[in-house]
This record gives structure tokens, sequence and C-alpha cells, in this order.
């Protein structure tokens, strides 16, 4: 299985995620905190990323779940 960071983005009406790269949404929810659950749940089981997007389409947040190396280089 590849590593898909997984997008929260709203839609008209809820909130959506969706695997980056892809043309469909994964899951839709009412709220954004349960779309950020599914997202979290794919993330961990994928050890990729979750970017949450706000309401004005820009990424306020970003959660990595996996091999995040500490500190970071560089």
């Amino acid at each position: 299985m590849t590593k898909k960071n997984q997008h929260v983005v709203k839609r008209h009406d809820g909130w959506a995620v969706r695997g980056e790269g892809n043309s469909r949404d994964t899951s839709k929810h009412e709220t954004q905190k349960e779309a950020f659950e599914a997202a979290r749940h794919i993330a961990k089981n994928q050890n990729s990323e979750v970017l949450i997007h706000g309401t004005d389409g820009q990424i306020r947040e970003r959660n990595t779940y996996g091999k995040d190396p500490y500190p970071p280089k560089g």
C-alpha cells in the first residue's frame, strides 16, 4: 500500500477526506471533526500525514502518523 497523505477539505454539504492525488473523495462527513477522525485512521494505517484545510481552502494544520524524525534534518 502506498503512503498517501489525507486531506480534510470543506464541501458545500459538509467535510470530506480525499487522498492526495485522488480525483474523488474517500469519504464525506457532517463535521470537520468526523472527517479528521476518518483521515487520521487512514493515515495511521499508511504511516502518512493528515492535512486539515480551513473553510478558505488553506492548510491550517498538519499531523504526521508514522516515522517522523525528531529533530528534523537540516
